[in-house]
């Protein structure tokens, strides 16, 4: 059963509201409307994107019966939010902290790597559910709504999992390469891919390939 406390809930909480408002700037502009717009879709899927990649950390580490606990970063946030006003999101707000004596590389890789295939899974889920409702969007205002969500999830998912798979300083992907350089490779590749597609094509004409339109 993983427990929570109860700073950790409120930072959790402060995290996911903080980082939700950061991608909404960074996609709404100065707009104030398109930010307030925006700002529900973007808490669905960064909602579901930061909370479960966490957990996803969490929920490994007490499987090999550590304790685990998110904690919140304020340098990271207030970092974030500078950089959301340049049009992307250094998303750092915190992170879990596994407590334990010792740690091998293979059991702290895999604690790592947890977080960034949630949100690929999560990805893929959101651009599944894009190509089903799809079709029904060109006369349906619900189908649109929901295919917006859609591909804001699947959008902000791809850019988490890529960026916490970077090998660069305390991200996931400096302990899963340390782990096994393969699997580094193959889930920063997908990842990858799965962003690059999303930031040129867009979920649209991605969809549109998909399906044939």
């Amino acid at each position: 059963m993983i427990k929570f406390t109860s700073s950790e809930v409120r930072d959790l909480l402060i995290a996911f509201f903080v980082i939700s408002l950061c991608f909404a700037l960074a996609n709404g502009g100065r707009d104030t409307n398109a930010v307030l717009t925006i700002l529900p879709y973007i808490m669905v899927g960064v909602g579901l994107g930061f909370i479960l990649h966490e957990l996803g950390h969490k929920f490994v580490s007490m499987k090999y019966g550590y304790w685990a606990e998110f904690k919140l970063w304020p340098q990271g946030l207030i970092f974030a939010l500078i950089t959301s006003f340049f049009g992307f999101v250094f998303a750092a707000p915190g992170a879990v902290y596994t407590y334990a004596n010792y740690m091998t590389d293979e059991i702290n890789g895999k604690i790592s790597i947890a977080g960034p295939i949630v949100n690929i899974v999560l990805a893929l889920i959101f651009l599944a559910v894009a190509v089903a409702v799809y079709p029904s969007a060109f006369h349906s205002a619900n189908s649109v709504t929901l295919f917006i969500i859609c591909s804001l999830g699947y959008s902000v998912n791809s850019f988490l999992a890529v960026f916490n798979l970077l090998p660069i300083g305390n991200l996931d992907g400096s302990k899963v390469l340390n782990w096994n350089f393969g699997i580094w490779i193959v889930t920063i590749a997908v990842a990858g891919i799965m962003t690059f597609a999303s930031m040129t094509m867009g979920v649209e004409n991605l969809v549109r390939l998909i399906i044939g339109f």
